[in-house]
């Protein structure tokens, strides 16, 4: 081999090499998927809503500006558990069975699941229970409440999410990472209080003049109080999502991460939380998307929930699953396009966290919304842990407010508002002869998506001017909550049960 042949030779070879390293530099890595969620964020509580609350949420809004902001964005079970079940399986939990803290039972596909099954490396942090609907799935990388300052320590979860990304790095894998605050959730931040262990101070305390009080509760010194400590959790929430953002950006990441930040449900307060109206469904929901996203883009037109947030990821990762979902991606929106179907949201409560069944049920789009209580023909209270002392100081102290308490507890069997003039709903316009055809037209459009879902409430929304029938299928025929249970969870509380059991006779020998 002469020098001119070698020297061909060596071009040619360094020619293969270099376009390897090329093609194999603007190969892209499939895209990272981000998953960060509030505790109990009210959007009344942030400023994408036409709100000017001064330093409440200032990375959040940072965020927003910078991504795209939807202002119809809704979860359709209000709840911590089965609203986290809506956003791992793109399905309603009448479709997964997951009506309320109950874990999967019938197997349907999740997110975790399916991305690590597509090489994806999975992580969470917090509210790891509420957030994993299979209880037999297991996470490459896992932390929870202990572990991150009680949830509520923005340095914490900094640290563990530096080191995941790093470890994404190392194995050269993309992920799908679950981040959780336990904030704003009560117990809220009382700066003079007792603090949850491991907790930090938020970087901001507000007072009880900087809170701005919604039209759903009423204007009294204890709400006044539990809402600036409320605030004072967002902020730190805000404070925990900054430092999440940070070490995704320090990791360099972050312009092949998609990024949807939402809260579970509504604010810990009554009419929110656990209910049905717009206070309750209502979420922030930013996206952000590099390179396929209309920067500063605000979504008005288009109505979406937590139910979407499943098929988006696997669209974006491309990926396809046999199950049929309740979701659709909104991708495109990201862009600006239009979608059809994306007038009205629904709400589906089944059971709380506690007692007997509370099933209620509304459809709403941006005029009205319609809500069906069948539970309240029971006769039973409602309850739930979300009043702090609230309802406690009206019944003693504020008379003038007594109704508040009492519709609180009762409710009417339907309920129907006008949400572009009451999103606060403090006038049920069901008895308004006005309204008499809004209300059939709302109510049977309710009716025809329960018979496409095979909803268990239809039943007694169709019967819904005989109190009896109604009763009796709540009490005979409404899905019991252990019927809907995996045995792994059946066999968990009967441990717990047992334990309790054993305490409290320990406990009566002791006193004797």
């Amino acid at each position: 081999m002469n020098s001119r042949t070698t020297k061909l030779f060596l071009i040619i070879f360094l020619f293969v090499i270099v376009s390897k390293q090329i093609i194999a530099q603007n190969k892209k890595q499939p895209i990272n998927l981000l998953l960060i969620t509030a505790d109990d964020l009210g959007y009344e509580a942030v400023n994408s809503f036409g709100r000017n609350i001064p330093d409440l949420t200032p990375q959040m809004d940072k965020f927003a500006n910078e991504g795209v902001q939807f202002a119809e964005a809704h979860t359709a079970t209000p709840i911590c558990q089965p609203s986290r079940a809506i956003m791992a399986t793109g399905l309603y939990g009448i479709s997964s069975g997951m009506m309320g803290f109950i874990h999967m039972k019938k197997k349907v596909p999740t997110a975790m699941q399916t991305f690590q099954d597509h090489g994806y490396i999975t992580g969470i942090l917090g509210k790891v229970g509420h957030s994993t609907p299979d209880l037999n799935y297991n996470w490459d990388f896992e932390h929870n409440y202990g572990e991150l300052g009680s949830g509520r320590s923005p340095k914490k979860y900094s640290a563990y999410a530096t080191e995941f990304f790093e470890k994404c790095k190392k194995e050269h894998k993309s992920f799908y990472f679950m981040v959780n605050s336990h904030d704003p959730h009560r117990v809220f931040h009382n700066p003079n209080g007792k603090i949850p262990s491991g907790a930090e101070n938020p970087s901001k305390i507000f007072t009880i003049d900087e809170v701005e009080v919604p039209k759903y509760l009423p204007k009294t010194d204890q709400v006044k109080l539990e809402l600036s400590y409320y605030y004072n959790s967002v902020r730190r929430f805000d404070d925990t999502f900054g430092a999440i953002i940070k070490a995704l950006k320090k990791s360099g990441l972050y312009q092949n991460t998609l990024i949807i930040v939402l809260s579970d449900n509504g604010s810990a307060f009554p009419f929110a939380k656990a209910n049905a109206y717009i206070s309750s469904t209502k979420t922030p929901f930013y996206v952000h998307y590099p390179g396929h996203m209309i920067e500063g883009l605000k979504d008005t037109e288009h109505m979406i929930s937590e139910v979407d947030i499943f098929p988006t990821f696997l669209d974006a990762a491309g990926i396809k699953i046999d199950q049929k979902l309740d979701g659709k991606s909104i991708l495109s929106l990201l862009k600006g396009e239009k979608q059809e179907n994306r007038n009205f949201i629904i709400g589906e409560i089944d059971y709380k966290i506690g007692g007997k069944a509370t099933p209620i049920r509304s459809y709403g789009d941006k005029k009205y919304r319609y809500i069906f209580n069948p539970w309240s023909s029971t006769g039973n209270e409602y309850r739930n842990n979300n009043e702090g002392l609230i309802n406690k100081d009206i019944e003693k102290n504020h008379p003038e407010y007594i109704r508040f308490v009492d519709f609180f507890r009762h409710r009417a069997l339907e309920e129907f508002y006008d949400v572009q003039k009451d999103p606060d709903a403090t006038n049920n316009l069901i008895n308004n002869p006005k309204y008499k055809s809004k209300i059939e037209q709302y109510r049977t459009a309710l009716i025809q998506w329960m018979k496409k879902k095979n909803d268990p409430v239809l039943v007694m929304l169709e019967n819904v001017g005989q109190p009896e029938k109604m009763q009796e299928y709540l009490d005979a025929y409404f899905p019991k909550k252990k019927s809907l249970m995996p045995k792994e969870q059946l066999e968990e509380i009967k441990k717990k049960a047992e334990a309790k059991q054993a305490k409290k006779k320990n406990k009566n020998k002791k006193s004797r």
